[in-house]
């Protein structure tokens, strides 16, 4: 399954949400999201500075994570950023592929 890592970034209200209902219960209610959207969260972290929450989550296919983004973020409560993450050995996969490409001006 593709694997993601969520960057987000609470608003004013999502904050006061997460300060009322705690760290751990805002965890267990994305672990069930993402679990009912058929996947299954690695790990899931609080953080300080720019972006409030980290988040690693694999899903069964694209349409599922961008549903899950786009739902989220349709709350108006937090701003999230999905990245697809790559393994190592998709990289090899891809590494071994050759790309006809010319640059610009070349």
């Amino acid at each position: 399954m593709p694997m993601y890592m969520w960057r987000g970034s609470y608003t004013a209200e999502g904050v006061k949400g997460l300060a009322r209902e705690g760290g751990s219960k805002r965890r267990s209610a994305v672990q069930q999201m993402v679990e009912q959207a058929g996947g299954k969260l690695h790990s899931f972290y609080f953080a300080l500075g720019e972006t409030d929450v980290f988040g690693i989550a694999e899903f069964p296919d694209v349409p599922t994570a961008l549903a899950v983004s786009a739902t989220v973020n349709a709350s108006g409560m937090v701003r999230l950023s999905s990245t697809q993450l790559v393994s190592p050995e998709e990289f090899d996969a891809a590494a071994k592929k050759t790309i006809a490409y010319r640059p610009p001006g070349a």
